[in-house]
């Protein structure tokens, strides 16, 4: 789903002085939020990756090229405009006016859990190939390695607090009524290697494909065009939050590869 997610940035929580309904409205609300987030995201694994779903990102009924790249378009960018708009910083403020902030993560992660549910069930599939491997071995090995993508990326999450970056650790601190923790920067692990390990798995995933089909490539390709896009648009809002040190760490850090020596994306 979304990427490192401000990549580790704690937003602070209101007073959680509030009714015992309230609190548990909103553990109730933020459990159920984080696992149709789960379901999403291991169907996401299998509509990608071709296993184990009734439908994936080469099966169903086919239409015409041009209507099914159409519906296929419509149905990435309604994700995207989801997905990018409610993460920025003007529209957290506009929802912090009608919700409280312990919800407002779940709200986002189930909001995007629906949208992608919704692109699995109405894609449109374009089965014409672009390109398969005949050697097993080989394929075996793309194969694996989109495998490694999405190992990365669930990786990658938990590194950061898997559980805020989903909304639960937010609802379970208002529930318990304790203090909002303090905002911090933090860059673990692969974070010290890359500034988007989340993203760049996705990038793998979605590119591994033993035999890649037209649809399969419209897809990838305007999700890496969306992740490339995602990426300013969140690096600006973390240098407004961090400021400096968030500077520091961009200049430092390259943002998909591991490269050293070379010059920054900045």
């Amino acid at each position: 789903m979304s990427n490192a997610i401000e990549n580790g940035v704690k937003r602070p929580l209101p007073s959680a002085n509030e009714s015992p309904a309230k609190r548990w409205a909103a553990l109730s609300f933020g459990a159920v939020a984080y696992f149709i987030f789960l379901a999403t995201f291991l169907y996401a694994i299998g509509f990608v990756s071709q296993y184990a779903v009734p439908k994936s990102i080469n099966t169903g009924p086919t239409s015409p090229v041009a209507q099914a790249c159409l519906v296929d378009l419509a149905l990435m960018s309604l994700f995207a405009i989801q997905h990018s708009g409610m993460a920025r910083q003007g529209f957290k403020r506009l929802l912090a006016r009608m919700v409280s902030t312990a919800v407002e993560r779940s709200i986002y992660v189930l909001l995007s859990s629906l949208s992608l549910a919704l692109l699995f069930w109405q894609w449109q599939p374009i089965v014409d190939v672009v390109w398969t491997i005949e050697t097993p071995a080989l394929a075996n090995l793309v194969t694996a390695v989109g495998l490694l993508g999405w190992l990365i990326v669930v990786l990658s999450t938990y590194l950061i607090s898997h559980f805020e970056l989903f909304g639960l650790k937010q609802v379970a601190a208002y529930f318990a009524g304790r203090p909002a923790p303090a905002a911090e920067f933090k860059a673990p692990g692969l974070y010290r290697l890359i500034r988007h390990p989340i993203y760049l798995g996705f990038i793998i995933a979605f590119w591994s494909a033993p035999t890649m089909t037209v649809g399969q490539m419209l897809f990838a390709a305007v999700t890496t065009i969306y992740i490339l896009v995602g990426i300013q648009l969140e690096e600006r809002d973390l240098m407004t939050l961090l400021g400096d040190e968030y500077r520091r760490y961009r200049n430092k850090v390259p943002m998909l590869l591991p490269t050293r020596g070379l010059p920054r994306d900045n």
